[in-house]
This record gives C-alpha cells, structure tokens and sequence, in this order.
C-alpha cells in the first residue's frame, strides 16, 4: 500500500535509503528535507513493514522526484512504479505541470523505468555522482504531467 510520509519517519526512511543505494542519506538529511513544506515523501508498506519510498518537492508549477528507494528483497514488484505514480500524483494536486528528475547514467534498472513511465532526457551533468570508482554522469529527464 502506497501511503503519505511524514517527517516522524526520517530515521525509517534514511534506513531504506542505506540499504538501497551505496551511499544512502543520513535521518538528519532526511529530516532537513522533510521540514520544507514543498517536500513530501510516500511509503511503500504492506503490513507493518516499509519497502521503499519516494521524496519529491512542487515550486512554481514544477516539481522534481528527489528519490526512489526500494530495498533490494522488494525489487522487481512494481513497487518504484506505484512510488512514481503517486508522487506525480500528489505533485499534479500540488499544482505541478511537470516532473523532472536527475538518475545516474549507469543505473540502466532506473533509466528503463523512468522511461517506461513517460520521461525523456532532457540533459546530462557531467561527473555528478561520486562512487568508489570515479565520477558518474547525471542524466536529467522530464515528464509533462498535465
């Protein structure tokens, strides 16, 4: 079930992150973020157990996905789907026209969703992401949403 987030879960949510990507955010990150009231963030939970979430931010008309954090045992579920949607969803009743979202140029899983959902490279930032292999390119994309 995909339900609202609230700042109370920081510390979950910086947990889901750390185990979903190699460099996760901290709960103070989290919470930085979550105290903005353009920020919000949804929850994929079945039962009492959180499987992935999604944080975004609506300014001006515009809005951008932050993240998508699934933990590696929910993958390939539809989950990151179901995340996106309804965090352009809330985006749209938030009075956005557009979705855009930085994804890292390696990251071929998140690249085939995004777009599977609609979104289209609109740019690239060079040497954006740091690994423990180098620098990773950004690849910007955009999707219309009304």
């Amino acid at each position: 079930m995909i339900q609202p987030a609230s700042a109370e879960q920081a510390a979950l949510l910086a947990d889901l992150h750390a185990r979903s990507f190699d460099k996760g955010w901290s709960a103070n990150d989290v919470s930085e973020l979550m105290e903005n009231p353009a920020v919000f963030a949804v929850v994929s939970q079945e039962h009492d157990t959180l499987h992935g979430f999604a944080l975004a931010w609506v300014a001006a008309g515009d809005s951008e996905l932050l993240t998508v954090a699934i933990v590696p045992e929910a993958r390939r579920r539809g989950l990151a789907v179901e995340l996106v949607e309804a965090t352009a969803a809330r985006a749209v009743a938030r009075g956005a026209a557009s979705m855009h979202l930085e994804v890292a140029e390696n990251n071929a899983a998140a690249r085939a969703l995004y777009e599977k959902l609609g979104f289209a490279q609109t740019g690239r930032r060079p040497g954006y992401y740091a690994t423990a292999n180098g620098f990773v390119d950004a690849i910007t994309m955009r999707l219309a949403l009304v």
